[in-house]
């Protein structure tokens, strides 16, 4: 499989339970080693202000943490999304690219200048797979890969937007959007 650096995985119905319920995962990292992303639509109770105090003023709203996935959810890493007018040669201090305008920004350095950033989330934990492990959940039919854009990882209403990125598909899948709650119940 070619890598999937920078795309959407989407979960599909038949992911039933657990942190990857109805989740969005943007892939920062994807190669022969394995997978490596965050959960761009889970946002917990916990203020960025009240872990990090000097990266609350540089998150976008919601300006909470968002859980990244179930691995070490006992650290934390902040995604950004660099400014249209600064996306030349030179990066923000503390940046490292993942895929296109989209990458890590170092927590144990200064803040990004102003102007920097166009967006910044931060992240307890992240979403990881082994090598193979990913392509096999993939072909089973538990994600769809879709390509991603920059207002995902900004998105100011998180919780809609497993449903807003199914809807926005050109095939049939967009009609999982529709899909109840509780399938049991409908």
């Amino acid at each position: 499989m070619d890598s999937l650096r920078g795309q959407l995985l989407v979960a599909t119905p038949a992911i039933e339970s657990g942190p990857f319920l109805r989740s969005v995962v943007l892939l920062l990292d994807h190669d022969d080693d394995g997978a490596l992303g965050v959960i761009l639509n889970h946002p917990l109770d916990a203020d960025v202000e009240d872990v990090l105090p000097a990266w609350g003023r540089a998150v976008n709203a919601p300006d909470c943490l968002f859980e990244g996935g179930p691995v070490a959810t006992d650290s934390a890493l902040a995604v950004g999304v660099r400014a249209v007018a600064d996306v030349g040669p030179t990066p923000p201090q503390g940046w490292r690219p993942m895929a296109g305008r989209v990458g890590l920004v170092d927590l144990d350095g200064p803040l990004p200048q102003e102007g920097s950033l166009r967006g910044l989330r931060v992240f307890a934990g992240y979403a990881g797979w082994g090598p193979g492990q990913l392509e096999d959940e993939t072909a089973e039919g538990s994600w769809l890969v879709v390509e991603a854009r920059d207002d995902d990882l900004l998105s100011p209403v998180p919780e809609t937007l497993w449903r807003e990125v199914l809807r926005r598909q050109d095939d049939d899948v967009r009609f999982w959007a529709t899909f109840p709650d509780d399938p049991s119940s409908n």
